[in-house]
């Protein structure tokens, strides 16, 4: 008999069934756990961006399905006061553009893990990315080991860091103007982001190109359409890059 031949109930057991053997894998587990603990920074910046949402003027269910399908917090807020000052469509979809080009890192770094699943799986695990579970990733696998582990391991984290995001942007979009903006709830969503990224720096390159990233930051920050990102990524890229090359360099000279 198959899936498309079953009762509503049926399926929605059938999906829940999966979703159980799923969460039993200890790769998810793993992940889930890993996760958990920036579930409070996460929530925080959920919260900002409901909340920015929601006094942005756009309604209610627009907001929400915004929020569900976009799923990206830097680029729904800066692209929000675009949006309430009636910027033109291509100027919001150019700021978007830019403020996610990280992503595109991103998954040029996951491919070897990935590269091996069908395009369709692919295009939905890309979804699900975000700066948190990338960086828990990045940290949890150096290499490429065995051909499920990534998989299960990146379905974890992400899926806990999209659950509690989607809650809690809901929770601001719905709560609005009840949460005031002197409670400063994306400090802590920030601190969260800063403690994550710093355990990231373990080595001399990587802590030399997150000081040229920042400066670089504050350098380009007058820059419009939110370039100063994009001039911070480039120039840790570059950073990294001519510091691998020197030491090749060094080492042929050494040889």
């Amino acid at each position: 008999m198959g899936v498309e031949s079953l009762s509503p109930g049926s399926r929605i057991a059938s999906v829940l069934a999966t979703a159980s053997r799923i969460a039993r894998r200890p790769m998810v587990r793993e992940g889930f756990r890993d996760a958990m603990p920036m579930a409070i920074g996460i929530a925080a910046w959920g919260l900002v961006a409901g909340v920015a949402m929601a006094k942005s003027g756009m309604g209610v269910v627009l907001a929400i399905l915004m929020a569900v399908t976009v799923y990206a917090g830097s680029a729904q807020i800066a692209a929000l006061p675009l949006i309430a000052a009636g910027a033109p469509m291509w100027v919001v979809w150019a700021t978007a553009a830019c403020v996610s080009l990280r992503f595109v890192a991103f998954s040029f770094h996951y491919r070897p893990y990935f590269a091996h699943l069908p395009r369709g799986r692919r295009i939905l695990l890309s979804y699900f990315m975000g700066d948190t579970n990338f960086a828990l990733f990045v940290r949890r696998f150096q290499a490429p080991v065995a051909e499920h582990a990534h998989v299960d391991y990146f379905l974890g984290s992400a899926l806990t860091t999209y659950v509690v995001w989607q809650v809690s942007i809901i929770t601001g979009i719905v709560a609005g103007h009840a949460i005031p903006a002197e409670w400063g709830i994306g400090f802590a969503g920030t601190m969260a982001l800063l403690a994550l990224t710093c355990t990231q720096l373990r080595s001399p390159s990587t802590s030399v190109a997150a000081v040229v990233a920042a400066c670089a930051a504050v350098a380009a920050y007058g820059l419009p359409l939110r370039l100063n990102i994009v001039v911070a990524i480039s120039s840790a890229v570059a950073t990294v890059a001519l510091v691998r090359h020197a030491r090749s360099a060094l080492k042929g000279t050494t040889a």
